[in-house]
């Protein structure tokens, strides 16, 4: 392919193509960045920039850019066998290979994997899976999820409902019926003079407040991150998850964990929630369980979801075209092998993870930064007009932009969410590469305090 001048690719993508989550008319106006390759924690841009990316490109690059193993997989699979559906009884090997490594990765008895193409049609599976589960056991009453306002579930008409961004909301007639939204865990916004340990309580049985308001006998399921990504990095206090589990046994409501953000080692084990000590009835998986590398979702079911579903739910009306993709599934599993004989997790958990902890604590003393939260190798930074004050900023989102462009300018890649910075590097990162990190951010705080006249 011929290599046009990024002027010409510019307006090639203005003219024909719809970005997401972007104003597509001021995006033509500016102009977009254009990347053109990666080597380790790096990108590079066509203009020649080299950014170090702490946000791993969409919160997936665990292995890091350019592991030639993972394209050497996809070519030998697609030459081998390109293509073969999971329908008509049939599968791959690959396919299944990936199935039997999730249910041996994956906590308690979440053996039965559902692959889909992305993390939001893992999120439609389960609602019309746990919808028909109750239903086929003589409870089609029982079929109202709850979620968190604020929570992020994918963009499809089911995820973009289970997830609770006003937003999205607006657009589309969503929520779709029956799914409901609890406040989130947030202490920084909302704790008040509460320790954390007790306001994640306090937060936890919010939800059995919603359940008892729309009577234990409709509700079907929780659903919910474990960290609360793209809102701002919520981390719950540890009190949350466990009180969460609690709440959902005493009810019969399956509890859902959205671990597309946090699996395959993002917080320092392999799944939040190992993390965070708590045994989720259905799981969803996407962005790290191939890196990135390729596109790639699945919908884990435990043995009773799943033995309700195969013993009493007759055919399975539902499926992908690409459900169970062999390229996909076959560099899902040299993700994984990666990712385990490297020992990248242990080395996250043990080493890099901490340093990067104590490096954003110092973050956290900059003038601007009210709070520096961080689990593993996830974190914000929650910017400020007053550091003596859980407050923020007037008009929510322009300091957040503003230290973002700071942060690029200088060579960094992070995410801003409101005000808040948001971290999420490749979990290959290394201790002078967390040095960069620090330097390049505390620099663009600076920039932005300046510019704010602080």
């Amino acid at each position: 392919m011929d290599h046009l001048d990024t002027r010409t690719l510019q307006q090639l993508d203005a003219a024909h193509h719809l970005h997401p989550f972007n104003d597509n008319a001021a995006l033509a106006k500016k102009g977009t960045r254009i990347l053109t390759r990666g080597e380790g924690a790096y990108v590079w841009d066509a203009e020649g920039n080299k950014l170090l990316d702490a946000f791993a490109g969409l919160w997936c690059v665990n292995l890091g850019y350019g592991r030639k193993e993972l394209g050497e997989v996809a070519s030998k699979q697609m030459t081998q066998l390109a293509y073969y559906n999971s329908f008509f009884q049939c599968t791959t090997e690959p396919t299944i290979l990936l199935a039997a490594k999730l249910a041996e990765l994956t906590p308690g008895d979440l053996n039965h994997a559902f692959f889909t193409n992305s993390g939001s049609e893992a999120n439609d599976t389960i609602l019309r899976l746990v919808r028909h589960f109750w239903a086929v056991q003589d409870q089609p009453q029982k079929n109202i999820f709850i979620g968190r306002h604020n929570g992020y579930h994918g963009t499809t008409m089911a995820g973009a409902s289970l997830g609770g961004m006003a937003g999205m909301h607006k657009q589309g007639g969503l929520p779709i019926p029956d799914i409901h939204h609890i406040d989130p865990p947030f202490w920084f916004a909302d704790g008040g003079d509460l320790d954390p340990d007790e306001y994640g309580l306090l937060a936890a049985r919010r939800l059995e407040a919603k359940i008892l308001e729309l009577g234990p006998d409709r509700v079907a399921a929780f659903i919910g991150e474990p960290i609360m990504g793209a809102i701002g990095v919520y981390i719950p206090p540890r009190t949350y998850w466990p009180e969460i589990e609690r709440i959902c046994r005493k009810y019969d409501v399956l509890l859902v964990a959205d671990e597309v953000i946090c699996g395959f080692g993002r917080t320092g084990e392999w799944f939040a929630a190992d993390y965070f000590g708590f045994m989720p009835d259905v799981m969803t998986l996407a962005k790290g369980i191939t890196s990135g590398y390729i596109p790639l979702g699945a919908a884990m079911f435990n043995d009773r979801v799943a033995g309700v579903l195969a013993d009493q739910g007759g055919e399975l009306a539902h499926g992908c075209t690409y459900s169970g993709h062999p390229v996909c599934t076959a560099v899902a599993l040299e993700n994984i092998r990666i990712l385990q004989e490297e020992k990248i997790i242990e080395t996250c958990k043990a080493h890099t993870a901490p340093y990067l902890a104590q490096r954003w604590a110092e973050l956290g003393e900059h003038r601007l930064v009210g709070e520096a939260r961080i689990a593993g190798m996830v974190g914000a930074l929650e910017l400020v007009p007053d550091k003596g004050r859980r407050a923020f900023f007037d008009d929510r989102g322009k300091v957040g932009q503003l230290c973002r462009d700071k942060a690029l300018a200088n060579g960094l890649i992070l995410r801003a969410t409101y005000d808040a910075m948001l971290l999420s590097p490749p979990l290959i990162v290394s201790r002078d590469q967390i040095d960069e990190l620090f330097e390049k951010a505390w620099k663009a705080l600076n920039e932005t305090a300046a510019e704010l006249g602080l």
